[in-house]
């Protein structure tokens, strides 16, 4: 396809998008109302109907969770861009690991160390928590997803490379991400074996406010969290690793 086709599909392509845009705006209800219909049907449905306390968690992993589906396809395809402009190309020669002991690198204050070591269990703790409680209090997969994949970086702060790096294998979490991605997909279509529509909440609600509550939402809640916290730890592998030599500058020089 030459660039002037292109071009031109791009603009048929953009003139039907603004027309799409500019149609769903005009039918948007006028903000600065005191209620809004959505709101009041999002909170009937998720605290009377499915019996979760998190409002958000709700409208997040039940009311609308092929939305929620297509944002952590979103995160793999993002981890996935990242790695693929990362990766090593041909002219391009990576240290070994020992290079990475040997080189030099400012001391660490043992405050710093101390303080790394102390805050690495106590900030797993917190994002387990936050995942696990997402359908019954603020947070959830993907702020406690977060969390977790920072989480075990404290160690590069307290200089530690090295045991981050056997803490943290990359064909592990690799795998982890993909396989969380692949169970919430798998969760969607276990609905449909019900006879109800994909992604259906379709589990027992249980008691509001308890943490065996709200049927498939947790479950969701934990998929989201395991694929995000491993997708983190891709992410930020991908920079802490980046210890390579051009070896057509070096030629140049």
């Amino acid at each position: 396809m030459t660039r002037r086709a292109r071009l031109i599909l791009f603009v048929f392509g953009a003139c039907g998008f603004a027309l799409l845009l500019a149609a769903a705006l005009l039918s948007v209800p006028g903000f600065g109302t005191a209620q809004h219909r959505y709101a009041e049907r999002a909170v009937l449905a998720a605290q009377v109907q499915r019996h979760t306390a998190n409002a958000v968690a709700s409208v997040t992993f039940d009311q609308r969770g092929l939305d929620t589906l297509a944002e952590t396809f979103m995160f793999v395809a993002a981890v996935l861009g990242i790695a693929a402009l990362l990766r090593r190309n041909p002219d391009e020669e990576e240290i070994p690991p020992r290079a990475h002991r040997q080189e030099r690198r400012p001391p660490v204050p043992n405050t710093l160390r101390l303080a790394a070591y102390l805050l690495l269990p106590v900030t797993i703790l917190v994002g387990i928590y936050i995942v696990l409680h997402g359908h019954i209090s603020p947070g959830g997969g993907f702020q406690g997803g977060v969390v977790l994949g920072t989480a075990i970086h404290l160690l590069y702060l307290a200089g530690d490379f090295p045991t981050l790096a056997r803490l943290r294998p990359v064909p592990v979490f690799e795998a982890t991400e993909a396989v969380a991605a692949g169970a919430f997909v798998l969760l969607g279509f276990g609905a449909m074996l019900t006879g109800a529509v994909f992604l259906t909440n379709v589990m027992p609600y249980g008691t509001q406010g308890e943490l065996l509550s709200a049927g498939t939402v947790p479950l969701l809640n934990i998929l989201v969290g395991i694929e995000v916290a491993a997708g983190v730890v891709l992410l930020i592998a991908q920079f802490l690793e980046q210890a390579l030599l051009l070896r057509r500058e070096t030629a140049r020089k």
